[in-house]
């Protein structure tokens, strides 16, 4: 499949360029169909009305969520903070920062952001995931985990998994930001 180079995306009018609509349909178990109601009504409701914070906070309780995890990066602490107490209004909420245990990465042999320091801690996506799935938290929301860091997080987590925030240091967390600067696009993808 190559969609994104698809001029005609006639799947939007319900056309089946797969074959595998049947069995696909199949998998539509009550839980799915649940997360589909609820999406579906947030988008009908407040398509173009609702922030992604104010779309999160409806599906957690669309879906009858009671207890949510923050994985988030040490370099958005304050943002994980107001997070945290925006969530706490109508959650039972649990966070947990991307250092957490204060594992060295030279015991991993892992290439050190700062090696004139005596202690570098690596991220620990595992870490965070083990201990939001010790909470039995039923939704976990990434907030600026590294590239890689968000996939073993993913993995790892028992309830299912939403982001936030992506990290992107470059462009302020706005990683779309390379795809609509025309410079990124001539000057650094070519």
């Amino acid at each position: 499949m190559k969609c994104a180079l698809c001029d005609e995306k006639e799947c939007y009018n319900g056309k089946d360029c797969t074959g595998l609509k049947e069995s696909v349909e199949k998998s539509f178990t009550p839980e799915v169909i649940g997360s589909m109601k609820v999406s579906a009504h947030i988008e009908a409701q407040y398509y173009m009305k609702k922030t992604r914070l104010e779309e999160l906070i409806l599906y957690g309780k669309g879906m009858g969520y009671k207890r949510l995890g923050i994985a988030f990066c040490v370099g958005l602490s304050e943002e994980a903070r107001v997070l945290h107490e925006i969530l706490a209004n109508e959650f039972d909420v649990h966070s947990v920062c991307c250092k957490v245990c204060g594992i060295e990465k030279s015991k991993f042999d892992l290439e050190r952001l700062h090696p004139d320091k005596e202690i570098d801690a690596t991220c620990n996506p595992i870490g965070q995931a083990v201990i939001l799935n010790q909470e039995k938290t039923d939704l976990n929301i990434i907030l600026g985990l590294c590239i890689g860091h968000d996939i073993l997080f993913t993995k790892y987590s028992e309830a299912p998994v939403s982001t936030l925030a992506v990290k992107d240091r470059v462009l302020a967390h706005n990683p779309l930001g390379a795809i609509y600067s025309n410079y990124y696009r001539e000057n650094v993808f070519h």
